[in-house]
């Protein structure tokens, strides 16, 4: 009997991956991964936070389920790997993306060692995406979701050959709503739960505040200037701020003003109108790919900069082992240092990188 680890948040969606493993014959082991202490984002220690109330929704649905779980502490790995990464990249005026780490290093790392060490065939999440073998490139391929409004791949792109070989996404081809359902048919008591949205460890939603709180640091404030140098006005701190961001400038220019630049170095943010947020082209590192182990020629893929933004289409070619030099078709907006450009023929993802 092939043996699975259930990944399992306490949400709906991994509730229900845990249901079908069962189903279908697997000897299924549901994990929570604790990944923070409550003192170390803010919280006190006796507060009855939201992932206190998710241990205890899987551990429930677990029990219904009657297979066993534990929670594995993977606190300090967490903090390494994600929240100082966050924090770091804010300071050094960059937009992170944290749930990419968390799965690279945490969900498709760590605890894929876990479950390695345990014996176990499979790693099991409730994201939305598919998994396929293609015979003729002998490689693992990662799919968009059958459910577009769902689709998780963007957040997968990191995934190694050995990953996605013993990895398992049950969800890959269902709707949200066919989810819900399933949940609702065997009682779950988190079937009607909402959906996170926000990063786990901010709990109020302001990233600011969070690093603010976090590192016990005052970031100074400095000037707000436009591309030509001339200063329009004082800002709160660079962390405050990301490209794009028009919301808390509280300028008066004339004009709409966006966040075009940050610079670190000299403390300022450099602001621009919209139409100077545009850019075609963009390089890449800390690539993966995974359809193919090198793009040998320029080719013509969809590119994707944000989880949210639709896919364009583009002119991709690999320079060296470790970067991408992508030009779009068309201008895209607020092209942002930190975040991924993640690469698409159709449903496969070819794989991505780290926009420079």
């Amino acid at each position: 009997m092939n043996k699975a680890l259930i990944a399992m948040s306490g949400g709906v969606d991994s509730s229900v991956a845990a249901c079908l493993m069962k189903e279908q014959g697997y000897s299924c082991l549901g994990i929570t991964m604790k990944l923070f202490h409550n003192e170390d984002v803010g919280l006190s220690r006796e507060h009855t936070c939201c992932s206190l109330e998710d241990v205890e929704d899987a551990r429930s649905v677990a029990y219904q389920l009657g297979i066993p779980y534990y929670v594995f502490n993977f606190t300090e790995r967490f903090r390494e790997c994600v929240i100082d990464k966050f924090i770091e990249a804010y300071e050094n005026g960059i937009t992170p993306n944290p749930c990419i780490d968390c799965n690279r290093y945490l969900k498709f790392d760590k605890l894929f060692q876990r479950a390695k060490e345990l014996d176990y065939d499979y790693v099991v999440t409730g994201h939305y995406a598919r998994v396929e073998y293609d015979t003729s490139s002998n490689r693992y391929l990662l799919k968009k979701a059958l459910d577009r409004d769902k689709d998780q791949s963007y957040v997968l792109y990191a995934m190694t050959q050995e990953q996605l070989a013993h990895t398992l996404f049950p969800l890959g081809k269902l709707t949200k709503s066919k989810v819900r359902e399933i949940a609702e048919k065997h009682g779950f008591i988190n079937a009607k739960k909402h959906d996170s949205q926000d990063i786990c460890f901010v709990t109020n939603g302001k990233y600011a505040d969070f690093i603010g709180v976090y590192t016990g640091k005052n970031y100074p404030k400095g000037n707000f200037v436009d591309l030509n140098g001339n200063i329009l006005g004082t800002h709160q701190g660079i962390i405050h701020y990301t490209i794009g961001q028009r919301r808390g400038l509280n300028i008066s220019a004339g004009v709409p003003m966006y966040v075009y630049d940050i610079n670190p170095t000299n403390n300022t943010v450099i602001l621009g109108t919209d139409n100077q947020l545009y850019t075609k082209k963009l390089i890449a590192k800390d690539i993966n790919l995974i359809s193919v182990p090198f793009l040998e020629k320029t080719v013509r893929l969809k590119a994707k900069v944000r989880y949210r933004h639709s896919e364009q289409w583009a002119t991709v070619t690999q320079t060296d082992s470790d970067t991408l030099e992508i030009e779009f078709d068309e201008p895209q907006r607020a092209v942002t240092k930190g975040q991924a450009v993640v690469l698409y023929d159709g449903d496969i993802v070819i794989g991505g990188g780290t926009i420079q």
